[in-house]
C-alpha cells in the first residue's frame, strides 16, 4: 500500500492497470514484441493495445519500430524513458517491503533479501 501511495504523490503518470501490464510484458519478457503477440499474451483486443501503445508511446515508455527486414512488421521496443519509469516504480516496491510489518499494519511483509531477489527491469 505505501509503495502505492508513494507512487501517486510522485507525480509520475499514472497509468491504468492495462498500461502496466503492457509495459511491464514488454520489459519483463524476451521480444520482439508486436501488438499482435501483445495482445493474444494479455488476452484483449488489439486496438486495446494499440490505445495503450498509444498512451506509453506519447509518455515516451515504449516505441514503436519497423523491421527493417521485413518493413510490414513493427516492433514494440523499450526505452530509456520506460526504463526509468519502471526503475523508479520498483524502487517504491522495494521501500514499502523493507518497512516492518508491523510498522505497514501488515502480517506478513517480505523483507529487503526477498526483494532484492526481484528482477531488474532490463534494458535491451
Amino acid at each position: 500500500m505505501r509503495a502505492l501511495i508513494g507512487y501517486v504523490r510522485s507525480g509520475e503518470p499514472d497509468l491504468t492497470n492495462r498500461q502496466m501490464a503492457l509495459l511491464m510484458l514488454v520489459y519483463l519478457t524476451p521480444g520482439p514484441h508486436t501488438v499482435r503477440g501483445l495482445a493474444a499474451l494479455l488476452g484483449v483486443s488489439k486496438p486495446v493495445v494499440t490505445r495503450a501503445l498509444n498512451t506509453l508511446g506519447s509518455l515516451g515508455y515504449l516505441r514503436r519500430e519497423r523491421d527493417q527486414d521485413d518493413r510490414r512488421n513493427v516492433f514494440v521496443v523499450r526505452t530509456n524513458d520506460g526504463k526509468s519509469f519502471l526503475d523508479g516504480f520498483q524502487r517504491y516496491l522495494r521501500a514499502d517491503v523493507s518497512v516492518p510489518a508491523a510498522a505497514q499494519g501488515g502480517d506478513g511483509a517480505r523483507t529487503t533479501a526477498s526483494a532484492a531477489r526481484e528482477p531488474a527491469f532490463a534494458q535491451g
